[in-house]
């Protein structure tokens, strides 16, 4: 049985690894001054204290190996799809760990936190639109440290970005821990509009089954289905993700930012509550479909009996008198087909009038 590419859609991030093989991340040295950062990424520099801030642009490879400042964070954002050696450069300018790196390239990562001698390496995924209409999920990779941030992504954050050049709340007197809490907010909070999307497209049909049976309907369900199993798969292990960093005892999460990080986990638990909801409604939608199905291939097969028990006698005395017998006593009567048609028409509207004293045919018949 062939499936519809939304239906695969729902299974398109997993990707079985080669068995037998060995994670290995490929070294390389030290950058050459000349070499540049690929085209197809942007690495974007960001130092900032409580008096100020500078974000400067990373064009050659050499620049990532700068001095950093002891009171200043640093946020250092690759946004776009870095290669290989963009990825290595980064990973060796912030003694990044190698197992880490090759959970970056390989974006298809469960939510995860995993915790190494001089930072945490997080993943996260993000709600985005399809090009084929559906819902997916981005990959966002976290290393935190000490005083630094380190970003991997393909969308854009400008919206965490202007509360650091505005000084908008603490970000500009907390440590990077408290601009990663920030982020991940950022990315649990871009969740709830796609789920109220998806419970107004639910809505939507169940106030359309009520009112007129559409076979479009069932394609819906399933697709809201299919994006709500999507959901369910990331926010799962999303809410245990953020349960790890409450749970963390390297220090590099400090005790008022795990504060704001409950946040992040209430808010997870409510989108996971909401999602299950939903999921149940699909299941109430789809039996309602099916047993509205049923009943209308009932009322077809009632009206298709009713005009099947009409015209049985009728084809009786039909059939009776068209033996073509000699003998027939009413062959030569002069009122014995007024009286046959006559006999049909009364045979009829009794059987119509029974049909009806037993609410077995609509009233309006």
């Amino acid at each position: 049985m062939k499936s519809s590419r939304r239906k695969r859609g729902v299974l398109k991030g997993f990707r079985r690894p080669q068995s037998g093989t060995i994670p290995t991340v490929r070294d390389c040295a030290i950058p050459d001054p000349s070499v540049k950062i690929s085209s197809q990424c942007r690495i974007t520099w960001m130092d900032y204290s409580r008096d100020s801030v500078n974000e400067t642009e990373i064009h050659l490879a050499r620049d990532l190996f700068r001095t950093r400042g002891a009171k200043d964070v640093h946020w250092i954002r690759v946004e776009g799809r870095a290669d290989d050696d963009t990825i290595q450069y980064v990973g060796q300018a912030f003694n990044l760990h190698p197992l880490a790196m090759e959970d970056v390239v390989n974006d298809h990562q469960r939510c995860k936190v995993e915790d190494y001698p001089d930072h945490l390496f997080v993943v996260i995924r993000q709600p985005v639109a399809e090009r084929e209409g559906g819902l997916g999920t981005e990959q966002i990779c976290l290393f935190i440290g000490r005083d630094f941030l380190v970003t991997v992504h393909t969308e854009s954050m400008s919206h965490v970005r202007d509360r650091v050049l505005l000084a908008r709340g603490r970000v500009r007197e907390l440590k990077a821990d408290y601009l990663a809490y920030l982020i991940l907010d950022y990315i649990i909070d871009s969740y709830f509009p796609v789920v109220e999307q998806l419970g107004d497209r639910l809505n939507a049909v169940d106030e359309f089954l009520e009112k007129e049976f559409d076979p479009g309907h069932r394609i819906e369900i399933r697709d809201v289905r299919s994006d709500l199993l999507l959901l369910r798969r990331t926010i799962w292990p999303q809410r245990e993700a953020v349960a790890a960093l409450l749970r963390d005892e390297t220090g590099l999460i400090s005790d008022s930012t795990k504060t704001y990080l409950r946040d992040c986990y209430d808010h997870t638990v409510q989108l996971m509550d909401v999602v299950e909801t939903y999921r149940e409604l699909c299941a109430d939608l789809r039996d309602f479909y099916v047993a509205e199905l049923g009943i209308r291939n009932n009322e077809i097969m009632k009206t298709l009996t009713v005009i099947a028990t009409l015209f049985m006698p009728l084809s009786f005395v039909a059939g009776f008198y068209g033996m073509n017998f000699h003998f027939m006593p009413e062959l030569t009567w002069r009122f014995g087909y007024p009286l046959a048609i006559s006999a049909m028409i009364v045979i009829a509207v009794c059987l119509l009038a029974w049909f009806r004293k037993k609410e077995w045919i609509w009233v309006g018949w």
